[in-house]
C-alpha cells in the first residue's frame, strides 16, 4: 500500500510525495523540514509532522502558532483518511492512500479495496482496506487485542507460567519450553489493524535475520511464530528487571558507578551489532534487562530491530500516537525526521538519554510536568540538551562530557562509534 502527499495550493503546487514504508514528514520553515516554507510567515519553525505508515497516517501539530487545519478545522492531532485535505496558510495538500499494481502488464496504482474480516477470536466482523478485493486478512478487534493483553493465549509447545510485563505491541510471559524444561520468555505481538500473510512472513523474515546476532549482552531469540492471528517471539529469560523497574525499587535513579557498569555493557553490545551492519532504533530503559546483584551485574539489549521490523511490516501502532508515544523522549532529532535513515549514532544518543535518565532520574530535555508529545518534540528539535551536571554535580567531570557528547543534536559532533565511547567511559571515574 502507498500514501501519496499531493501539494494542491501553495509554493509547492503540483508536486507530490509518495511513501510505501514507515516513514515522517516535517513541515515548516525549518531548512531540514521536508516540506520547507521559509518566507511564509504563518508557519512555525517545526509547524507540524506527518508519521506514515501506510495505509495509515497521522498527524501531530507541534505546538504551531496559527494552527494545523485537516479538513477546515483546526486539529491537534488526528489520523487522517484518503481524501482528507491539510491546509496551512495558503498551503494545501491532499492525502491518498492507494495500492500499486506491480504487475509486468499493467504497472501503475489502484485503489484500495473495503473487504470484509471477522476477528480471529470473539467473530466479530469489520470492514478494513486491502490491496485487492480478495485478500485475506489477519484481524484481531479492539477489544479482543485489550483481552490479549492482559490475558494472553497460550503457544503451542510452551507452557505459561506468569506475565512479566505488558507494553504497546503485546505482552511478555515467563514460560517453560515443553521439551526441554528451559524457562523462556514470550513476547506476544498484536497487530494494530488488519494485515494480510505477507506482511506477516515480511515480519518473520525481517525477525530472522536480527536472530542472528549473538553477545553476551544482547537477548537472546530462540523462536518465532504466530497463533490465532497472535505473533510471538520466544528469547532467552533473564532473571531480573529492566533497568526503568531497577532505579524506580532505587528511589527514581542508579547509583553513577551503576549506571556505567550498565552503559558499559550496552556499548559493547552495539559495537557487535554496528560492526555487523544491525541498528536498535529502540534504546530507552525498559529495553535493558539486569540480571544479578551489585556490583555483579548483568545487562542485556532486548528488542534489537523489532521496531523496525514489526513499523516496516505494516503491523506497529504509530510512534508519535497512544501508547508508544513514550519512545520518542529518546530519539535524536534525525530519527523523528526520517525513521528510515537510521545510522549508528542515532543508537549512540539514545543510549546517552537512557544513561542520563538512569542516572538523574530525569530526562537530558527541558519540559513541563505533564508534557505532550509535541512538547518533546519541539524540545528535541529546538533546545539543547540539559548538562549532566545541571542534574547532578556529582558525577564526574570526565562521565559527564562523555554523556553530554553523546546527546549533541548534530550527529556527526557525537561519538562516531559505541567503541570509542566505551574505550573513554572505561577510563573514566564515575562519581557518586
Amino acid at each position: 500500500m502507498q500514501v501519496t502527499l499531493k501539494v494542491l495550493a501553495g509554493p509547492y503546487s503540483g508536486r507530490s510525495f509518495s511513501f510505501n514504508q514507515h516513514d515522517t514528514f516535517l513541515i515548516g520553515r525549518n531548512p531540514e523540514a521536508h516540506l520547507c516554507l521559509p518566507n511564509d510567515r504563518f508557519f512555525s519553525r517545526n509547524h507540524c509532522l506527518l508519521e506514515i505508515s501506510p495505509p495509515r497516517c497521522f498527524l501531530r501539530d507541534l505546538g504551531s502558532t496559527n494552527g494545523t487545519f485537516v479538513n477546515g478545522r483546526r486539529l491537534l492531532a488526528s489520523f487522517l483518511k484518503s481524501g482528507d485535505r491539510i491546509q496551512c496558510g495558503e498551503t494545501v495538500l491532499s492525502v491518498e492512500v492507494t495500492s500499486p499494481l506491480n504487475t509486468a502488464d499493467e504497472p501503475g496504482q489502484g485503489r484500495l479495496a473495503v473487504v470484509d474480516v471477522a476477528c480471529l477470536i470473539c467473530g466479530r466482523r469489520d470492514k478494513a482496506e486491502a490491496s485487492a478485493p480478495d485478500a485475506r486478512l489477519t484481524f484481531l478487534c479492539e477489544e479482543c487485542r485489550n483481552e490479549l493483553r492482559q490475558k494472553p493465549q497460550p503457544v503451542p509447545g510452551y507452557e505459561m507460567i506468569k506475565v512479566l510485563g505488558r507494553g504497546g505491541m503485546g505482552c511478555v510471559m515467563l514460560a517453560r519450553q515443553a521439551k526441554t524444561g528451559r524457562a523462556v520468555a514470550i513476547k506476544t505481538l498484536l497487530p494494530e489493524v488488519a494485515v494480510d500473510e505477507k506482511a506477516l512472513k515480511r515480519f518473520e523474515r525481517e525477525i530472522d535475520v536480527a536472530a542472528i546476532l549473538k553477545h553476551p549482552h544482547i537477548v537472546e531469540f530462540l523462536d518465532r511464530g504466530s497463533n490465532n492471528g497472535v505473533v510471538y517471539l520466544v528469547t532467552e529469560f533473564v532473571d531480573g528487571v529492566d533497568a526503568a523497574k531497577l532505579a524506580a525499587k532505587q528511589g527514581g535513579r542508579l547509583s553513577c558507578a551503576a549506571t556505567v557498569k550498565i552503559l558499559l555493557q550496552m556499548l559493547e553490545a552495539l559495537a557487535h551489532a554496528h560492526a555487523n551492519g544491525y541498528i536498535h532504533r529502540d534504546i530507552k530503559d525498559q529495553n535493558i534487562l539486569v540480571a544479578g546483584t551489585w556490583p555483579n551485574i548483568t545487562a542485556k539489549l532486548t528488542d534489537f530491530g523489532l521496531a523496525k521490523s514489526f513499523a516496516q511490516s505494516g503491523m506497529s501502532g504509530m510512534t508519535m500516537a497512544g501508547e508508544m508515544a513514550g519512545t520518542v523522549a529518546y530519539m535524536p532529532p534525525e530519527q523523528i525526521k526520517n525513521f528510515r535513515d537510521v545510522k549508528p549514532t542515532s543508537d549512540i544518543y539514545s543510549l546517552g538519554m537512557t544513561g542520563y535518565s538512569l542516572m538523574t532520574g530525569d530526562l537530558a530535555l527541558r519540559l513541563g510536568p505533564k508534557p505532550s508529545v509535541a512538547d518533546t518534540i519541539r524540545a528535541i528539535f529546538d533546545q539543547p540538551t540539559v548538562p549532566v551536571r545541571e542534574r547532578l554535580p556529582e558525577v564526574s567531570v570526565k562521565v559527564a562530557e562523555i554523556i553530554d557528547r553523546a546527546l549533541i543534536k548534530d550527529p556527526a559532533q557525537r561519538w562516531q562509534s559505541a567503541a570509542a565511547m566505551r574505550k573513554a567511559l572505561q577510563h573514566a571515574e564515575p562519581g557518586s
